[in-house]
């Protein structure tokens, strides 16, 4: 209830566990989800209007995960998000003369479509689109796209395999 009063749209029949988010309006949850304990949830920086961060129907994030978004994240519909995983949209500056911490950190949305499978400890980096039905094996580190039914490992990723019809 908490979350909703703060403005988080929470669908029927999703349970949301002790998960940590910092701007609740920014998120929106589908239907028959699950958000395990320990989820955090991230927006830096000053309040804005949103939602920014969207979780379709029947999708499960595991424990441990974090979102970390400054531009937009959608995870579609079917999706198993591993314990663990970290979603993050954006980098932070590199160049010299200014102190890192005070550089803008550029960001690029991320979209995981739906029927998508990312295994355990995964990072999923900026600008990435998962394609619908493809996996990701757990560990690896995303940097590019991945297109549909593809089977993708490794840091950085690379394309494994394909999922094919039985």
């Amino acid at each position: 209830m908490w979350y909703r009063w703060m403005g988080m749209k929470i669908g029927k029949g999703t349970k949301v566990e002790n998960i940590v988010v910092n701007w609740p309006h920014q998120v929106v949850v589908g239907d028959n989800c699950v958000l395990e304990r320990g989820v955090t949830i991230k927006f830096p920086g000053v309040w804005r209007p949103g939602p920014m961060i969207g979780i379709g129907n029947n999708t499960l994030v595991a424990k441990d995960c974090e979102i970390n978004i400054t531009e937009s994240l959608s995870i579609g519909n079917d999706c198993l998000i591993a314990a663990g995983c970290r979603l993050i949209d954006h980098d932070h500056g590199t160049g010299i003369g200014e102190l890192m911490r005070k550089q803008e950190c550029p960001g690029s949305p991320i979209v995981v479509g739906d029927d998508v499978w990312i295994g355990s400890d995964t990072i999923v980096l900026k600008a990435v689109m998962i394609g619908d039905g493809a996996v990701i094996a757990a560990g690896s580190v995303v940097t590019k796209s991945v297109p549909s039914m593809e089977i993708w490992a490794g840091i950085p990723a690379r394309k494994i395999g394909e999922r094919k019809k039985e």
